[in-house]
Protein backbone atom coordinates (compact mmCIF):
# COMPACT_ATOMS: atom_id res chain seq x y z
CA UNK A 1 0.00 0.00 0.00
CA UNK A 2 1.29 3.34 -1.00
CA UNK A 3 -0.06 5.00 2.40
CA UNK A 4 2.56 3.12 4.53
CA UNK A 5 5.72 4.27 2.37
CA UNK A 6 3.78 8.01 2.32
CA UNK A 7 3.42 8.19 5.78
CA UNK A 8 6.72 7.04 6.38
CA UNK A 9 8.12 9.37 4.12
CA UNK A 10 6.31 12.11 6.55
CA UNK A 11 7.61 10.56 10.24
CA UNK A 12 11.28 10.48 8.60
CA UNK A 13 11.31 14.30 7.17
CA UNK A 14 9.18 15.22 10.33
CA UNK A 15 11.57 13.98 12.11
CA UNK A 16 14.52 16.33 10.36
CA UNK A 17 12.28 19.54 11.02
CA UNK A 18 12.24 18.23 14.87
CA UNK A 19 16.11 17.81 14.60
CA UNK A 20 16.44 21.38 13.37
CA UNK A 21 13.80 22.88 15.55
CA UNK A 22 16.06 21.09 18.43
CA UNK A 23 19.18 22.54 17.70
CA UNK A 24 17.51 26.40 17.40
CA UNK A 25 16.21 25.76 20.97
CA UNK A 26 19.59 24.48 21.93
CA UNK A 27 21.37 27.37 20.80
CA UNK A 28 18.73 30.13 21.65
CA UNK A 29 21.82 31.91 23.81
CA UNK A 30 24.74 31.55 21.46
CA UNK A 31 25.64 34.86 20.63
CA UNK A 32 25.18 35.42 16.81
CA UNK A 33 23.34 32.16 15.87
CA UNK A 34 20.89 32.38 13.14
CA UNK A 35 17.85 29.89 12.91
CA UNK A 36 16.99 27.27 10.69
CA UNK A 37 13.76 26.02 8.72
CA UNK A 38 13.34 23.24 6.96
CA UNK A 39 11.79 23.34 3.62
CA UNK A 40 9.67 20.18 1.88
CA UNK A 41 8.37 19.19 -1.10
CA UNK A 42 6.14 16.22 -2.58
CA UNK A 43 7.87 13.14 -4.20
CA UNK A 44 6.57 11.75 -7.97
CA UNK A 45 2.87 11.52 -8.11
CA UNK A 46 1.35 8.03 -10.40
CA UNK A 47 -1.13 9.50 -12.87
CA UNK A 48 -4.24 7.21 -13.77
CA UNK A 49 -6.20 8.85 -16.94
CA UNK A 50 -9.78 7.67 -16.96
CA UNK A 51 -10.97 6.06 -19.82
CA UNK A 52 -14.35 6.33 -20.12
CA UNK A 53 -14.60 9.62 -21.20
CA UNK A 54 -17.63 10.86 -23.43
CA UNK A 55 -16.91 11.44 -26.93
CA UNK A 56 -15.98 14.54 -27.88
CA UNK A 57 -16.56 16.18 -24.67
CA UNK A 58 -13.05 16.99 -23.58
CA UNK A 59 -10.14 14.83 -21.74
CA UNK A 60 -10.87 14.33 -17.76
CA UNK A 61 -9.24 15.32 -14.71
CA UNK A 62 -6.43 12.33 -14.04
CA UNK A 63 -6.43 10.68 -10.88
CA UNK A 64 -3.19 11.31 -9.46
CA UNK A 65 -1.73 9.49 -5.94
CA UNK A 66 0.92 10.71 -4.63
CA UNK A 67 4.28 9.05 -2.81
CA UNK A 68 4.68 11.51 0.16
CA UNK A 69 7.33 13.58 1.04
CA UNK A 70 10.98 14.91 1.01
CA UNK A 71 13.32 17.29 2.49
CA UNK A 72 13.90 19.78 -0.72
CA UNK A 73 16.20 22.67 1.63
CA UNK A 74 17.55 23.54 5.05
CA UNK A 75 17.17 27.32 5.35
CA UNK A 76 19.09 29.83 7.14
CA UNK A 77 17.57 33.32 8.54
CA UNK A 78 20.11 36.01 8.75
CA UNK A 79 17.82 38.37 9.82
CA UNK A 80 19.83 40.61 12.65
CA UNK A 81 19.68 39.03 16.15
CA UNK A 82 18.87 41.34 19.39
CA UNK A 83 21.49 43.50 20.40
CA UNK A 84 22.79 43.49 23.95
CA UNK A 85 25.07 46.10 25.29
CA UNK A 86 28.13 44.54 26.97
CA UNK A 87 29.82 47.64 28.02
CA UNK A 88 33.31 45.93 26.65
CA UNK A 89 35.93 47.11 24.09
CA UNK A 90 36.53 44.29 22.37
CA UNK A 91 32.98 43.20 21.76
CA UNK A 92 31.88 44.02 18.38
CA UNK A 93 28.23 43.69 16.54
CA UNK A 94 27.23 44.34 13.17
CA UNK A 95 23.69 45.71 12.35
CA UNK A 96 23.13 44.41 8.70
CA UNK A 97 23.90 41.75 6.46
CA UNK A 98 27.50 41.97 6.65
CA UNK A 99 30.07 39.59 8.62
CA UNK A 100 33.77 40.03 10.12
CA UNK A 101 36.38 37.99 8.08
CA UNK A 102 38.85 35.60 10.22
CA UNK A 103 41.28 33.29 9.43
CA UNK A 104 41.27 29.91 10.44
CA UNK A 105 44.17 27.28 11.76
CA UNK A 106 44.46 25.98 7.92
CA UNK A 107 44.41 29.36 6.52
CA UNK A 108 40.98 29.28 5.06
CA UNK A 109 38.29 32.24 5.62
CA UNK A 110 35.66 32.10 7.46
CA UNK A 111 32.55 34.59 8.44
CA UNK A 112 31.21 35.41 11.20
CA UNK A 113 28.21 37.00 13.34
CA UNK A 114 29.91 36.34 16.49
CA UNK A 115 32.16 40.05 17.54
CA UNK A 116 33.41 38.90 21.20
CA UNK A 117 37.15 39.07 20.30
CA UNK A 118 40.22 38.74 22.57
CA UNK A 119 43.82 39.61 22.40
CA UNK A 120 46.05 37.22 21.25
CA UNK A 121 50.16 38.30 22.09
CA UNK A 122 52.09 36.77 19.36
CA UNK A 123 55.52 36.77 18.34
CA UNK A 124 54.66 40.04 16.10
CA UNK A 125 52.78 41.78 19.10
CA UNK A 126 49.48 41.84 19.95
CA UNK A 127 46.34 40.47 17.75
CA UNK A 128 43.06 40.79 17.45
CA UNK A 129 41.27 37.16 17.63
CA UNK A 130 38.43 35.47 18.28
CA UNK A 131 37.67 32.78 21.24
CA UNK A 132 39.22 29.90 19.11
CA UNK A 133 42.31 31.66 18.72
CA UNK A 134 41.65 32.78 15.16
CA UNK A 135 42.97 35.74 13.63
CA UNK A 136 40.20 38.66 12.88
CA UNK A 137 40.75 40.12 9.70
CA UNK A 138 41.28 44.06 8.59
CA UNK A 139 42.10 45.12 5.21
CA UNK A 140 45.94 45.24 5.56
CA UNK A 141 45.76 41.46 6.91
CA UNK A 142 45.55 40.14 10.63
CA UNK A 143 44.49 43.11 13.06
CA UNK A 144 47.63 44.07 14.27
CA UNK A 145 47.77 46.05 17.55
CA UNK A 146 51.51 46.15 18.94
CA UNK A 147 52.56 45.59 22.85
CA UNK A 148 51.75 49.20 23.78
CA UNK A 149 47.90 49.07 22.63
CA UNK A 150 46.05 50.95 25.78
CA UNK A 151 42.66 50.91 24.13
CA UNK A 152 40.80 50.24 20.72
CA UNK A 153 38.14 52.04 19.52
CA UNK A 154 35.69 51.25 16.22
CA UNK A 155 33.55 53.56 13.85
CA UNK A 156 30.37 53.00 12.41
CA UNK A 157 31.83 51.58 9.11
CA UNK A 158 34.38 49.57 11.43
CA UNK A 159 37.28 51.84 11.32
CA UNK A 160 39.67 51.11 13.72
CA UNK A 161 42.00 53.44 16.34
CA UNK A 162 44.26 52.58 18.76
CA UNK A 163 45.32 54.51 22.19
CA UNK A 164 49.00 53.51 22.95
CA UNK A 165 50.31 53.87 26.49
CA UNK A 166 52.10 56.93 27.38
CA UNK A 167 49.66 58.59 24.85
CA UNK A 168 46.05 60.53 24.77
CA UNK A 169 45.53 60.44 21.50
CA UNK A 170 44.33 58.14 19.46
CA UNK A 171 45.98 56.73 16.26
CA UNK A 172 44.25 55.00 13.03
CA UNK A 173 44.97 51.89 13.20
CA UNK A 174 43.30 49.51 10.38
CA UNK A 175 39.18 48.62 9.52
CA UNK A 176 37.79 45.50 9.69
CA UNK A 177 37.11 43.04 6.88
CA UNK A 178 33.38 43.46 6.33
CA UNK A 179 32.02 41.72 3.84
CA UNK A 180 28.19 40.51 2.56
CA UNK A 181 27.00 37.98 -0.04
CA UNK A 182 24.46 38.13 -2.44
CA UNK A 183 22.78 34.92 -1.15
CA UNK A 184 23.75 34.71 2.06
CA UNK A 185 21.17 31.37 2.85
CA UNK A 186 23.77 29.70 0.69
CA UNK A 187 26.71 30.08 3.25
CA UNK A 188 27.77 26.89 4.84
CA UNK A 189 27.93 26.62 8.63
CA UNK A 190 31.29 24.93 9.86
CA UNK A 191 29.98 25.03 13.86
CA UNK A 192 31.61 27.53 16.17
CA UNK A 193 29.83 30.52 14.98
CA UNK A 194 31.81 30.34 11.68
CA UNK A 195 30.60 30.46 7.80
CA UNK A 196 32.53 29.43 4.79
CA UNK A 197 31.43 30.63 0.98
CA UNK A 198 29.90 28.40 -1.36
CA UNK A 199 28.81 28.27 -4.84
CA UNK A 200 25.24 29.05 -3.66
CA UNK A 201 26.31 31.81 -1.64
CA UNK A 202 28.18 33.72 -4.18
CA UNK A 203 31.71 35.38 -3.88
CA UNK A 204 32.22 37.74 -0.55
CA UNK A 205 31.65 41.35 -1.67
CA UNK A 206 34.00 42.94 0.79
CA UNK A 207 33.18 46.70 1.98
CA UNK A 208 30.47 49.00 3.11
CA UNK A 209 28.74 50.95 0.22
CA UNK A 210 26.58 54.45 0.79
CA UNK A 211 23.87 52.44 0.07
CA UNK A 212 24.16 49.69 2.59
CA UNK A 213 22.38 50.22 5.94
CA UNK A 214 24.91 48.05 7.87
CA UNK A 215 27.21 49.71 10.90
CA UNK A 216 29.87 48.47 13.71
CA UNK A 217 28.65 48.65 17.25
CA UNK A 218 31.52 48.22 19.49
CA UNK A 219 30.68 47.55 23.18
CA UNK A 220 27.69 45.14 21.85
CA UNK A 221 27.37 41.70 20.80
CA UNK A 222 24.49 39.96 18.63
CA UNK A 223 22.31 37.59 20.08
CA UNK A 224 20.78 34.66 18.67
CA UNK A 225 17.56 35.40 16.09
CA UNK A 226 16.04 32.47 17.48
CA UNK A 227 12.16 33.24 18.50
CA UNK A 228 11.77 30.61 21.56
CA UNK A 229 7.80 30.91 21.23
CA UNK A 230 8.03 30.34 17.56
CA UNK A 231 10.08 27.22 17.90
CA UNK A 232 8.10 25.59 20.78
CA UNK A 233 5.06 26.56 18.31
CA UNK A 234 6.95 24.66 15.60
CA UNK A 235 7.70 21.80 17.74
CA UNK A 236 4.02 21.21 18.93
CA UNK A 237 2.82 21.28 14.81
CA UNK A 238 5.66 18.77 13.85
CA UNK A 239 4.72 16.65 16.66
CA UNK A 240 1.20 16.21 15.76
CA UNK A 241 1.94 15.65 12.21
CA UNK A 242 4.43 12.80 13.16
CA UNK A 243 1.69 11.43 15.28
CA UNK A 244 -1.06 11.50 12.55
CA UNK A 245 1.34 10.37 10.17
CA UNK A 246 2.30 7.06 12.11
CA UNK A 247 -1.58 7.15 12.83
CA UNK A 248 -1.93 6.59 8.98
CA UNK A 249 0.55 3.21 9.17
CA UNK A 250 -1.57 2.02 11.62
CA UNK A 251 -4.59 2.44 9.42
CA UNK A 252 -3.24 1.03 6.54
CA UNK A 253 -1.95 -1.87 8.57
CA UNK A 254 -5.38 -3.07 9.43
CA UNK A 255 -6.78 -2.25 5.98
CA UNK A 256 -4.39 -4.94 5.06
CA UNK A 257 -5.29 -7.35 8.26
CA UNK A 258 -8.90 -6.58 7.11
CA UNK A 259 -8.00 -8.26 3.61
CA UNK A 260 -6.18 -10.44 4.64
CA UNK A 261 -8.63 -12.13 6.60
CA UNK A 262 -11.27 -11.87 3.99
CA UNK A 263 -10.77 -15.60 3.31
CA UNK A 264 -11.64 -17.07 6.97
Amino acid sequence: MKALWSAASGMKNLQLKIDTISNNIANVNTTGFKNQRVEFKDIMYDSYTQIDQIQNEGSPVPIEIGHGVMTSATLRDFTTGNLQQTENDLDFAINGEHFFTVIDENGNYRYTKDGSFKIAVTDQGSKLVTSDGYYVQGSGGDILLGDDAKEIASDSLGNLTVKRAGSDTYEALDNFMLVKFVNAAGLESVGRNFYKETTASGIPIEGIDTEDKTEVLQGFVENSNVQIVDEMINLITAERAYEINSKSIQTADRLLEIANNLKR
